[in-house]
């Protein structure tokens, strides 16, 4: 726990995760203060939080001694990959004097705590990739995946720092893609479109996390700190032919000779705005990873599955999948 009243900073807070973060600590009474940083106003008002209309790209170091920080939860980041080499360059700079400038602010503010969300895509998407993936195993982004490159850039300067500040309690959530009700953003966009691609051969298992889950455990972080790096799913699998069913969405599966090289030509022309061809190794190869660190050292249990998490993004979507029954939300999926 945290010594004196508990001041907490989320960067990004006007975002999906960052806000439903927000609704997460209105009845925490453990928490004096939330300051909410974001260039964007909140979606809402809520109780003892103070917005700061800032970019977390500048110097933070004013704001967090002003309001006497002292637990940070960096959940802002630029998800969308850039185009071309000049955007692909502004976007990661902006990532990655982002959370220089959070760290740079918590050196100055002396916080005690802080928590990073990153992303299982560092681990890449590779044919030899272990099942399920523990923390230990090295992290290799996939080659021309920017968002797997940049969470890994980011999670470097996190660690360089935590290697640095061995009084601050430093946490790494390895993250798979989190959804829910809320979602609505480039990542579950690009996975329900009206017809998704396939590579032939391959039905890689995918796994979800809800956004309740995700709150929860950022407040039960936030509020008894727990140093160290933690991957976080939902319980059990979802083959991606099974997504698209229950998403009722056409799926075609092409060759890998002509899946790539048409992503990609797609990705240059503007026809697609998803991803390059890349992004292809993730419903290729598995990137599933194990959660049992996380359980044993927080003690933290996940309240859905993976297949029930998808099954509330569609039911927020109001989607009803081919073949849906009414106890297909209650069955839960294989624990892995």
């Amino acid at each position: 726990m945290n010594n004196g009243p508990l001041v907490l900073a989320v960067t990004g807070a006007s975002g999906y995760i960052g806000s439903r973060l927000l609704q997460e600590l209105e009845m925490e009474e453990g928490l004096a203060k939330v300051v909410a940083i974001d260039t964007r106003p909140l979606p809402a008002t809520f109780d003892k939080v103070t917005s700061e209309r800032l970019d977390v790209t500048q110097s933070l170091d004013d704001t967090f001694q002003a309001h006497r920080i002292n637990t940070v939860a960096h959940l802002a980041f630029t998800l969308k990959p850039g185009r071309g080499r000049r955007e692909i360059e502004r976007v990661r700079q902006a990532n990655l004097t982002g959370v220089q400038s959070v760290l740079k602010a918590c050196h100055a503010a002396k916080v005690s705590s802080f928590i990073y969300l990153s992303s299982h895509t560092v681990y890449g998407a590779h044919k030899d990739n272990p099942v399920p993936i523990a923390e230990e195993t090295p992290s290799r982004p996939s080659l021309g995946f920017q968002y797997s490159w940049d969470k890994a850039l980011c999670e470097g300067i996190v660690q360089e720092f935590a290697r640095e500040n061995p009084e601050v309690s430093v946490t790494v959530l390895r993250s798979c893609v989190v959804m829910g009700p809320g979602a609505d953003n480039f990542v579950t966009q690009a996975f329900f479109k009206p017809v998704l691609i396939g590579v032939m051969g391959y039905d890689p298992p995918l796994q979800f996390v809800h956004e309740d889950d995700v709150a929860k455990l950022l407040h039960l972080l936030i509020m008894e700190p727990c140093p160290g790096t933690f991957n976080v799913a939902g319980e059990g699998v979802v083959r991606y032919t099974r997504m698209a069913h229950l998403a009722g969405r056409r799926l075609v599966f092409l060759p890998p000779v002509l899946a790539y090289p048409l992503t990609q030509m797609a990705w240059k022309l503007g026809i697609q705005k998803d991803s390059p061809a890349a992004g292809l190794d993730f419903i290729r190869y598995p990137v599933v990873v194990s959660t049992g660190k996380l359980k044993k050292e927080t003690g933290f249990r996940f309240s859905y599955t993976s297949e029930e998490t998808l099954m509330a993004y569609l039911s927020g979507k109001r989607v009803v999948p081919l073949g849906h029954s009414s106890n297909t939300h209650s069955k839960r999926a294989q624990a892995l």
